[in-house]
């Protein structure tokens, strides 16, 4: 499935000195900075009216940035996946994701992704970029995503999220008692040899902001809500392991073992055992409709499995208390 892409965008004037493929890769991050490098050395891009075959080339700011280019997607095929639709109108669709459901196929993911299942949910959506998905959530993340439906909502959605305009908070459960909350900024990108892992690296790594607040103190857990300023990759899950509390069932970024404190039953500690998922959920989204440009707002519950742990690291804290 061949897609036109005609984009444009001004660059920055913050950008001084970057290199151009850089530069394009922050200025268009529904592409990746591979297929924008590809893109440059075929000549489809064009700077200030002229075509510029240099990846390296340094901006100044200020610079008129024309790509025309032919993007060769695979033929993604629609399958009938339940979604659980949050709320729909014209434009948009709000999702609350379960968990072990990707949602863009890749390497070992091609079919039972949300993207398969929005083909099926509504066909016209395959005339998107990616379907009209603008954000992500990792596959044993769950909660709320946003999905454009036409090309005006996604471009606006887009710019919305390079604005930092949409807000989306989360629930966690980490590793160890956090005494106040706090903001991490630490930059991010991918891992040089392990690339299914992030990374943090000052000199290449993309600005990476995260909130968080303390809900609730266990003996030796903490339960938090998060927001971000940004939407990197894995980055909640990257910056509490960079603050020594990783998240709660975090397969690439804790190498902890269930953490169990003192006096520990066997009850409960079945429940830290049966846990396989990084204990993540998207809780709310805020935006303005890229079309009708109200402010609107969603809120989901917490996964059954979420609330289990919860309860049981609630009553191990009490029955603690009370001994």
């Amino acid at each position: 499935m061949a897609q036109y892409q005609h984009l444009t965008g001004t660059v920055n004037n913050s950008k001084l000195s970057r290199r151009l493929d850089q530069v394009l890769a922050e200025l268009f991050p529904n592409h990746s900075r591979s297929r924008i490098k590809a893109w440059i050395l075929d000549g489809k891009v064009k700077i200030n009216g002229r075509v510029t075959a240099v990846p390296k080339a340094k901006m100044l700011g200020g610079e008129y940035v024309e790509i025309h280019a032919v993007i060769d997607e695979p033929c993604l095929e629609s399958q009938d996946i339940a979604l659980d639709i949050v709320h729909e109108d014209d434009d948009i669709i709000v999702i609350n994701k379960q968990r072990y459901f990707v949602v863009h196929p890749g390497a070992g993911n091609a079919y039972g992704t949300v993207l398969n299942a929005l083909l099926h949910y509504y066909p016209p959506i395959a005339n998107l970029p990616r379907a009209g998905i603008v954000h992500r959530l990792d596959k044993d993340t769950t909660g709320l995503m946003v999905v454009a439906k036409t090309i005006p909502a996604h471009i606006l959605l887009v710019e919305s999220l390079q604005a930092r305009a949409i807000t989306r908070e989360y629930e966690a459960v980490a590793i160890g008692t956090i005494l106040s909350g706090g903001t991490v900024e630490q930059p991010i990108t991918r891992h040089v040899t392990k690339r299914t892992h992030m990374a943090m690296h000052n000199p290449i790594g993309k600005p990476a902001v995260t909130h968080y607040r303390i809900i609730e103190n266990f003996r030796v857990h903490t339960r938090l809500r998060l927001w971000l300023e940004t939407g990197r990759t894995h980055q909640i899950r990257l910056h509490m392991a960079h603050i020594n509390h990783p998240l709660v069932g975090d397969k690439l970024y804790s190498v902890h073992r269930p953490h169990l404190p003192k006096c520990t039953n066997s009850e409960f500690y079945d429940v830290l055992r049966r846990f396989d998922r990084q204990a993540l959920h998207s809780t709310m989204l805020r935006l303005y409709h890229p079309i009708s440009l109200i402010e609107m707002e969603w809120h989901v519950p917490m996964p059954q499995d979420m609330v289990e742990l919860i309860n049981a690291l609630k009553a191990d804290t009490e029955q603690f208390i009370f001994q």
